[in-house]
């Protein structure tokens, strides 16, 4: 394997974890955060103590606030929240160069355009390679080097290929895909779905429901992407189902559990001041939501979610909604 320069654009628990795994791959990887003082604490730990605490960030990692530190990188992995994406990129795009392998791994829709945060990539970098990497990964268990399996999807095939060969290691197997808007759309998807999961949970319901809710919620998913031109089969995959599977379930969701505050009557603000970390299935929420009507896609998880974050309605009664709606054959499409 090559040893590539790699500016990881984005220090919180994943952009930190990935840095984790590409340093440990043998890449020289420099680590990006917003705010000096988070750079400061990073070097003198040597860990991200507020959102990655207990893994333990090599010396031989280069963490800094400056984005002139990108300018001699051979590929940047973009990972920041997704309404701060078009701005970080912009900041960057003179210190990037011309056809510079992007990876995006942030996750979520662009609020005002509803384009893909690929999508708002290529436009500020027409010139470089720009995909995504995706799948399910807690940031948390891929710091612990547990075995994970991802998607690196790019329009050039070659170029999937290669940023597969960049990431992957004994712990982190990756798959190549060309599919960059069905493999994106996924990631961002299942995060509301997984709000929706937690609002079961913090509702006391059951297993029942939460299987019911993760099936229903892949045809939604699929559905809107494949109206915005996606493979229908790559939500079969590690990023669409497999994504979904490991979000609805698991307690290092941050969107998860934040749904189970909401579940329990917490307001937004509450439970998002107590998840204390960016939930981005409440932002992407809103653009799915105004995706499906411009689309004219049916995706009655997604409305269900959007009344109760932003009309005030209430989680157990939009469940009777759901569960009220009229009766149908199961409809996979």
């Amino acid at each position: 394997m090559n040893k590539r320069k790699i500016a990881v654009i984005g220090s919180g628990s994943w952009g930190s974890a990935i840095a984790f795994l590409l340093n440990n791959n043998g890449h020289s990887v420099t680590l990006w955060a917003f705010k000096e003082d988070e750079a400061k604490s990073i070097r003198q730990f040597r860990e991200n103590r507020e959102f990655l605490p207990g893994v333990h960030l090599s010396s031989d990692i280069f963490v800094t606030s400056d984005i002139a530190a990108a300018s001699d990188c051979e590929v940047a992995v973009m990972v920041v929240p997704s309404a701060f994406l078009e701005n970080v990129a912009k900041s960057f795009a003179p210190f990037l160069n011309k056809n510079q392998i992007i990876v995006n791994a942030s996750k979520g829709i662009h609020q005002t355009t509803l384009s893909t945060l690929s999508e708002v990539l290529e436009d500020i970098l027409p010139t470089c390679k720009v995909g995504v990497l995706a799948g399910p990964s807690h940031a948390e268990e891929v710091g612990r080097g547990l075995p994970t399996a991802c998607v690196a999807a790019f329009s050039d095939p070659e170029v999937a290929k290669e940023v597969q060969g960049i990431f992957r290691s004994n712990v982190f197997r990756v798959y190549a895909h060309t599919d960059i808007i069905g493999v994106e759309l996924g990631g961002a998807l299942k995060n509301v779905i997984a709000l929706a999961a937690g609002i079961c949970d913090g509702l006391g319901y059951g297993d029942n429901t939460k299987a019911a809710l993760i099936t229903r919620g892949i045809v939604e998913i699929a559905r809107l992407g494949e109206a915005m031109g996606a493979e229908r089969q790559t939500f079969n995959g590690l990023t669409g189902i497999g994504d979904l599977i490991v979000t609805c379930t698991s307690m290092l969701s941050r969107n998860r559990r934040a749904g189970i505050l909401l579940g329990q009557g917490k307001t937004l603000d509450e439970a998002l001041k107590e998840v204390h970390m960016v939930v981005e299935g409440v932002v992407t929420a809103k653009s799915a939501y105004a995706l499906a009507k411009k689309l004219n896609v049916e995706m009655p998880i997604i409305e269900a979610i959007h009344s109760i974050l932003f009309e005030g309605k209430k989680p157990a009664d939009i469940v009777m909604k759901l569960m009220n709606r009229d009766m149908a054959f199961e409809n996979l499409s």
